[in-house]
């Protein structure tokens, strides 16, 4: 879809900001730009609509050089968004949201429908927002409206410049789903300029890493913090590049582990006898289609099973204790007794293909020894703290042998 071919562009003063650039961004793709100021991430992006003219090379977007096309109607054709938005002041969100639509030369009412349309998409009830103006809303109130007037003419090809960058971090993380979310559906082909690392693997199906006026690296996110290309590429990733990694790595079923598993209609003193068998402390407990309702303590469920502290120690009954208090009928369970009435709620969980950083976010906020992972509606299996090593560990030594990280197999210490 965009396509570079030895570009390069150099000032007067001799300063070269681009040095012969060749790169291609494949239609629906992300590709982030990231490096130090001055490195020429931002000229790359405005040589594409001809904000900056290249002094050699070409440019093509879907096959046509942009320098034979007239630079305003590029523009219109190439969705722009850039920090703090930009927005008219003097106009109100809904029309600032239709500006490109109406140039184009639709219908006042139909570029407002339009608009109407893309505010909701972003979040934001037209009929609450659509009549304010930039000024009266908040900063990422006002990123969400600059998202949704580059959209408004559909345009095939987003240019983002460090959209989220002058918001706090906690709205940035929202505006960075809420844009996540948009491009799954959308799928447009976008250049990203950012200055911000995290962001970068976050958000791009490759990064681009700049050093001076030239790309360094660009690569899968996993790869360039699995495998940088260079020593400059390892230092600005960071020496906490295994970290960021668990960001853009996910959880797959082979990295679970099958805990003992209770059902939910099982009578107690029965459940309570299996785990003594198994030797296990507690269980996960599952209803009959497979459903995760909880989790259970062999003491909870027969006082006889050990010291009712003891279930202190399990993984995960920290957290979820503060859900729903202490659990437990105090003495022998009768025989209409089911692990129902002592189930506790599971609250650390996530959904199979999470990353593995909020798989150990969730852990720490939970004070839990592991998480619940569901495919769909489907108990999966569970996260350890080992597992959740293990994943990271395989997904990196996938990348350097380049193979599907279900066939690597990781050595133990006990095997060394």
């Amino acid at each position: 879809m965009i396509r570079f071919e030895q570009v390069s562009k150099r000032y007067s003063d001799g300063t070269t900001a681009v040095r012969d650039l060749s790169f291609e961004v494949a239609e629906g793709e992300l590709v982030t730009l990231v490096g130090p100021s001055g490195c020429g991430k931002t000229t790359t992006m405005k040589m594409v609509n001809r904000l900056i003219e290249p002094t050699s090379g070409r440019i093509l977007v879907n096959g046509e050089d942009v320098a034979a096309v007239d630079p305003v109607a590029l523009r219109r054709r190439i969705g722009y968004v850039i920090q703090q938005a930009g927005l008219f002041p003097h106009r109100t969100v809904l029309d600032n949201t239709a500006t490109v639509p109406h140039l184009l030369g639709r219908r006042r009412s139909e570029a407002r429908a339009r608009a109407a349309e893309l505010l909701e998409l972003v979040g934001l009830d037209p009929a609450e927002f659509g009549h304010r103006y930039p000024d009266q809303l908040s900063g990422g109130q006002r990123q969400r409206v600059g998202v949704a007037r580059a959209l408004a003419a559909d345009p095939p090809v987003l240019l983002m410049d460090e959209p989220f960058g002058a918001v706090d971090p906690v709205v940035r993380e929202r505006l960075q789903n809420e844009f996540l979310k948009l491009q799954e559906t959308m799928r447009k082909t976008v250049l990203f300029v950012t200055h911000d690392i995290e962001e970068a693997v976050r958000l791009g199906d490759r990064m681009a890493v700049y050093g001076e006026g030239r790309i360094e690296q660009l690569d899968a996110p996993t790869r360039v913090l699995g495998a940088p290309a260079s020593p400059y590429v390892a230092e600005f990733v960071g020496a906490d590049r295994g970290l960021k990694r668990l960001a853009v790595t996910p959880i797959e079923t082979g990295d679970l582990m099958r805990p003992p598993v209770v059902r939910l209609l099982d009578p107690a003193a029965r459940a309570a006898r299996r785990m003594r068998e198994e030797g296990a402390r507690w269980a996960v407990v599952l209803d009959d289609a497979e459903r995760l309702h909880g989790w259970v303590s062999a003491a909870s469920l027969d006082p006889a099973a050990g010291p009712a502290g003891e279930e202190d120690a399990t993984p995960g009954a920290r957290g979820a204790r503060g859900a729903r208090g202490e659990p437990g009928s105090g003495g022998e369970p009768d025989a209409g007794d089911t692990v129902r009435a002592h189930a506790r709620r599971m609250e650390a969980w996530l959904p199979l293909g999470a990353p593995l950083k909020q798989a150990f976010s969730t852990m720490l906020q939970h004070d839990a020894g592991w998480v619940a992972v569901l495919d769909g509606d489907r108990f999966a299996g569970v996260l350890t703290p080992a597992r959740l090593h293990e994943a990271l560990r395989r997904s990196v030594d996938a990348d350097k042998r380049d193979r599907p990280r279900e066939e690597i197999r990781l050595q133990t210490v006990a095997e060394a």
